[in-house]
């Protein structure tokens, strides 16, 4: 099984590790060849997770996206949401023939609110049972630093999600599966926007107190979306407290990695988002996947008031004191 990454991010960067850690050779799709040539001589990549060094006979490196993917049987995608259009459009219609794909974003595609899946099938007519999506809670500085993490692997083909995974399991990384491969997308989507809060809250001062009753809260109009936007029959019981939802949400909300608690976190002191999106310059995908999952819950119609006073934060410029006023009122 050949691996082709595509995306030279943080979160690319540690899976790029994980696989090369496990001695696989594996193809790397990076757009900047001044990145390249820096990984090849320097053997670490300059602008992210540059303690992480790679052995550089098990890279192949190119800025040729077509050429990575011809080059690869399983493809990781690990750019921003809001880029995936711009990336995949110089694509033929039938260059995804005989791939599978790994999502590895957790966000929406912002100008046409659709799941990479969903873009997929649209674009290139992918079927969902070669789609994969590989989620945490997992932060790629902890990967970097081989702190022990769990890596959930989520597909409808549960074998070859199974199969996938083995690749990716290490002294550091135990692996997880999943089937619920439409909920645990939007899990990842959700858990930004509550962590944005989150942040909110810390720069407003609110203590942990508060911070444990608003992420509980979440947790639960979290729940109320996934069981709407599920694939599966609504009788199967999904374990909702598992690391890829209640875990990973946690650890969005609380951790000082987490970009989309950091930006929040500047909102919540005062900051405007576009002068906390150069701060931040790293993409949250929070911000975008607001303004999406307020227009998608009402296509679902199912209420999501806590996501929707910080889509009003963020994109209505809802006063960030009131905003929180009214959320206090809201949570049990």
């Amino acid at each position: 099984m050949k691996f082709g990454i595509i995306g030279s991010g943080s979160w690319a960067t540690a899976l790029a590790k994980i696989l090369t850690d496990n001695n696989h050779s594996i193809n790397w799709w990076i757009r900047n060849t001044d990145t390249i040539d820096h990984i090849t001589l320097r053997k670490h990549n300059p602008h992210y997770l540059n303690a992480a060094y790679f052995d550089n006979t098990l890279l192949n490196m190119s800025s040729s996206l077509p050429y990575i993917i011809e080059e690869s049987d399983v493809l990781i995608v690990a750019v921003p949401s809001a880029y995936i259009h711009d990336t995949f459009s110089i694509l033929n219609t039938d260059a995804l023939d005989g791939k599978k794909v790994v999502s590895a974003i957790k966000g929406i595609l912002p100008d046409r609110n659709l799941l990479l899946n969903e873009y997929l099938e649209q674009t290139f007519n992918f079927n969902i049972r070669d789609y994969f999506a590989v989620l945490g809670p997992c932060h790629a500085e902890e990967v970097a630093a081989e702190k022990l993490s769990y890596l959930t692997f989520s597909g409808i083909d549960e074998d070859k999600a199974k199969d996938i995974a083995s690749h990716f399991k290490t002294g550091y990384l135990n692996t997880v599966l999943n089937h619920d491969i439409m909920g645990v997308q939007y899990a990842a989507i959700l858990k930004n926007i509550y962590a944005m809060g989150a942040g909110i809250a810390h720069g407003l001062e609110y203590g942990d107190n508060f911070l444990s009753v608003y992420i509980a809260n979440s947790a639960d109009e979290m729940v109320r979306f996934l069981r709407k936007a599920r694939l599966d029959d609504e009788k199967e019981v999904i374990n909702y407290a598992a690391s890829a939802y209640l875990g990973d949400l946690l650890v969005t909300c609380y951790s000082l990695y987490s970009r989309n608690r950091t930006f929040g976190n500047m909102i919540g002191k005062g900051y405007s988002v576009k002068v906390a999106q150069l701060e931040l310059s790293m993409v949250a995908e929070g911000y975008n996947a607001s303004k999406c999952v307020h227009k998608k819950s009402r296509d679902l119609q199912v209420a999501l008031p806590i996501a929707d006073i910080i889509y009003g934060i963020l994109w209505e410029h809802l006063p960030v004191a009131e905003g929180f006023n009214k959320i206090e009122k809201l949570l049990v």
